[in-house]
């Protein structure tokens, strides 16, 4: 009864068949499997492994692993199986799957190849080198070995093309925390960054994974020609956020409104009395405002800019022009300086009055004395 009960439980296995096997040798080339009621010994080729290229079966397979394999070829005293079969058939369901949910997953990075890496999935996977990260990558050596996270961006099973991304996820991670961020920022907050680029209008920085625009009027309490003049790209630096459009992703900064004005301490540094140089910045009715150190401008009013009567400002000045004035007063709670340019040409005046005097004497005691020198020859004579 026994002998009859165990040759009806000895099966023989058909091509196409999925059978289980424990590991009982691993060879250099290929793998002694056990099938479970079956008299023939299955054996794996080396090839049959993996879908990626195997240099040794040991990489792949230990002894005692129970393994699901299919049945490729049978023979009198042997099964030929393969686990790689089986294993791209759940690959190819899987990955099916996850192309349609745009599912996240994560596989180790098996080999670096030209123009991308590849990964084993069931099936050979491949991350084309514009879809690894998000910035450019020049070599790709330290990726072997490294496990990353991706999504299915191309799957063609007639062809076994599976294309993955794992820039889609690095971007879809970046884009959920720009949302994350910009719900938190408010008007009046104050920022570290990092300035990113420079254009003709501006400043773009980076306050953490998102960049605003510092418009090239708020990047110095000073006039600014160009961005380059005041700030590089890679600079750490303090801004102010102005205004946030989430709508339109749009963020408004300042580095201006995080320095020290100009008017700050301006006691300090113009008293009255003081003779400074300066440069005419705007010509109106009533006088010109002369800038006298960056950011700050003081009023020369018309009644002080010139000795002789004049009807407007721009009969003796120009904007832009270089001038030296003299500080009458300063108010540094209301930012205000009063100038004149009068007053140094009156001294100018004295002092040419004081040098004509002096000349005319000269001229007066050179002419008596010649007159004396003058007699004294003639009595000689």
């Amino acid at each position: 009864m026994t002998e009859e009960m165990n040759q009806i439980d000895v099966q023989v296995p058909e091509v196409g068949d999925v059978v289980k096997g424990i590991v009982t040798k691993v060879e250099d080339k290929h793998v002694d499997v056990d099938i479970p009621n079956c008299k023939q010994t299955g054996i794996i080729p080396i090839s049959e492994l993996s879908s990626l290229h195997v240099e040794k079966a040991s990489d792949v397979v230990k002894v005692d692993d129970e393994l699901e394999l299919k049945v490729t070829k049978v023979e009198d005293d042997a099964l030929i199986l393969s686990k790689r079969a089986v294993d791209a058939d759940r690959a190819w369901e899987d990955l099916e799957k996850k192309f349609e949910s745009k599912e996240v997953f994560e596989a180790e990075v098996k080999d670096v190849v030209k123009g991308g890496l590849v990964v084993d999935i069931g099936v050979r996977g491949f991350i084309p080198a514009s879809l690894v990260e998000a910035h450019f990558v020049e070599d790709f050596t330290d990726y072997k070995g490294k496990t990353l996270s991706l999504i299915v961006v191309e799957l063609d099973r007639d062809k076994n093309r599976v294309i993955l991304s794992h820039r889609a996820v690095v971007e879809k991670e970046q884009s959920e925390k720009k949302q994350e961020f910009l719900q938190t920022l408010e008007a009046g907050q104050v920022l570290e960054g990092k300035v990113q680029r420079l254009t003709d209008f501006g400043a773009f920085v980076d306050i953490g994974g998102i960049d605003g625009l510092v418009h090239i009027s708020q990047l110095s309490h000073s006039h600014v020609e160009k961005p380059s003049d005041v700030v590089e790209e890679g600079q750490e630096v303090k801004v102010k956020v102005l205004s946030v459009d989430r709508d339109n992703e749009r963020i408004s900064l300042s580095i201006k409104e995080t320095l020290p004005g100009p008017w700050a301490n301006i006691g300090e540094k113009v008293k009255p009395g003081d003779i400074l140089d300066g440069k005419v910045q705007r010509l109106v009715s009533f006088g010109a405002f002369v800038e006298v150190l960056p950011g700050v401008e003081g009023l020369v009013h018309i009644s002080q800019i010139s000795n002789k009567h004049i009807g407007t400002p721009h009969e003796v000045l120009e904007e832009g022009q270089d001038v030296k004035v003299k500080v009458l007063d300063v108010n540094e709670a209301e930012e205000r300086i009063s100038l004149s340019m009068k007053e140094l040409e009156e001294n100018d005046k004295a002092e040419q009055e004081d040098y004509r005097q002096y000349q005319a004497k000269e001229e007066s005691s050179g002419f008596q004395l010649g007159e004396i020198f003058g007699d004294k020859l003639n009595k000689l004579k």
